[in-house]
Parts: C-alpha cells; sequence; structure tokens
C-alpha cells in the first residue's frame, strides 16, 4: 500500500512542479521567490503548488502588491524561502549521511549544517544582499538571527518525522530508492508547518522580508502612459504595506536572545522526542 501511495505522491508532485515551474514566471514577484516556490513544490508536492496559487499568483493584473500585503501571504513567502534555501542542503546532508552510512547525531549535525550554510549564506544572505545595499557582509550580519530561528524550529518539526520514519519505513535510509524522498518530503513538510509561527514573528518585527512584487521596467514610450497607473498602484501597495505593519515595534537584544533560546529548545524538544521513542537506538 505505501509504495501506491508513493507513486501517487512522485507523480502528483511532478505535475505540481511543472506546473508551477511554467507558470510562475508570470507571475510579479522577485526570481529568488519564484525559485523558492518551484523548490518548496519539489519537496512538498500538490501542497507547494496549492499553496502558491492562494499565496502568491496575481489573481488580476496590477493586484500583486496589495494581495501578498495581507500578513499570513508575507509570512508563507518567508516560511517558503526558509525551507528551500534551507532543504537543499538537508538534503544534501541526508543522501551524504546515508552513503557514508552516519546515523543518529552525526546524521543530523551535517544535515544541520549544510541546511542552514547553505540557507544563509546563499538563499538567504547572498540573494538578498541587495536589501541592505548590495553588502554582503552586511546581509550575513542581518539575515543571520532570522535563519537561526527559522532553521532550528524547522529542524525541531523535521528531525523526528525523518528519523522515525526512517526506522520504520523499508528503503528509507537508501537515496536512490523512492522511500529515502518521500520520508525526506514529509520530513520537511512537517518542518514547514512547524517553522510558519516563528516566520510570523520574524516577519511581523521585520526580521524576515515576505513576498516582493517585482515588475519590469516600463519602456521610455510607454513611461507617460504607466506613470499614473504606477503611482496609485504604489500608493495603495504603500497603505496596505503600513496597516499591516503598523502594531511592530523595534525587537531588542533581550527578546532577540529569549526567542533564539526558545527556537533551541524546541529543537532540543523534537531531539528528545525521537531519543524518547529509540529513534537513535
Amino acid at each position: 500500500m505505501l509504495e501506491g501511495i508513493m507513486l501517487l505522491w512522485f507523480l502528483l508532485t511532478a505535475l505540481s512542479v511543472l506546473y508551477v515551474a511554467i507558470d510562475i514566471w508570470s507571475t510579479p514577484a522577485s526570481v529568488v521567490l519564484k525559485w523558492g516556490f518551484i523548490l518548496l513544490t519539489a519537496y512538498t508536492g500538490p501542497l507547494g503548488a496549492f499553496l502558491y496559487v492562494l499565496g502568491c499568483r496575481e489573481p488580476l493584473p496590477g493586484l500583486h502588491e496589495r494581495y501578498t500585503a495581507v500578513r499570513w501571504r508575507q509570512v508563507l513567502g518567508s516560511t517558503m524561502h526558509c525551507v528551500a534555501g534551507d532543504g537543499v542542503g538537508i538534503l544534501a546532508g541526508a543522501a551524504i549521511a546515508s552513503v557514508m552510512h552516519l546515523g543518529g547525531l552525526l546524521d543530523i549535525a551535517l544535515e544541520y549544517v549544510l541546511g542552514f550554510g547553505f540557507g544563509w549564506t546563499i538563499f538567504q544572505a547572498l540573494f538578498m544582499r541587495g536589501e541592505v545595499g548590495g553588502s554582503y557582509k552586511a546581509a550575513l550580519r542581518k539575515t543571520f538571527f532570522p535563519e537561526l530561528l527559522s532553521m532550528n524550529v524547522l529542524m525541531a518539526g523535521m528531525v523526528p518525522t525523518m528519523v522515525l520514519a526512517m526506522k520504520y519505513v523499508h528503503g528509507a535510509h537508501d537515496p536512490t530508492g523512492p522511500a529515502f524522498w518521500f520520508v525526506m518530503s514529509m520530513s520537511l513538510l512537517v518542518g514547514f508547518v512547524a517553522a510558519y509561527p516563528m516566520n510570523w514573528w520574524l516577519v511581523s518585527r521585520h526580521l524576515k522580508h515576505g513576498m516582493m512584487t517585482v515588475r519590469p521596467s516600463t519602456s521610455h514610450e510607454n513611461h507617460e502612459a504607466h506613470e499614473g497607473v504606477d503611482a496609485m498602484r504604489g500608493a495603495a501597495s504603500d497603505a496596505v504595506a503600513q496597516a499591516v505593519h503598523a502594531e511592530t515595534g523595534q525587537v531588542s537584544r533581550r527578546t532577540l536572545a529569549g526567542m533564539t533560546l526558545l527556537s533551541l529548545l524546541l529543537f532540543g524538544t523534537g531531539l528528545g522526542v525521537v531519543a524518547y521513542l529509540g529513534g537513535f537506538s
């Protein structure tokens, strides 16, 4: 029965990735978010495609700014960005650990290091350096703690699912077999759900970005015709964004330290659940 479920899952995932990969290029979002949604759909199958349609795809021309300004969609973009980037390193770490027959905490440590490293240095700092004036060093500094908090909670949900599933699903330790990728997909899906509340807090405090609208520049000939429309669109977008974030304030070092400790406790709780259920044996 499990083989049939996996076959159906991979079929739906392939169709979902194909749809998102084709459709998303007409959506006025940043390139990194486009690739992020493609990766998320590869991890989470039809759920990723559903989230793209419901949370990012422009419903009508010219409405993307206002459509994605709603808080939950902003948080969706933030969480998707985290899982997409971290997921590349996590999957690479899991595959390497399986080939090298690393188990238990060594497997998890490798996945954490590669996941955090890729997510922080590439998907966050490198791709988002334009948000801090183009400085990669400044981007690394600015994105470290948001990435750390999000990664810890992602792993808190993902690790128990992955370790316990691999213990009981036949063939789940072999990266050349379908069971391995099915288990990793389910684990990242659970990690996405677990990371969403933390990303809500990060977005609401302006520590992480959400959805971003990027439209191609109009030509010189069409500039005057589009100028008024762009001005009204920008004003509407700014008004919505201000309403969404009006209640946010500055985050103190003490608050950030407390949230960092909370994320580590959640990650530790996930490891404790695995140990209690015999996942490391």
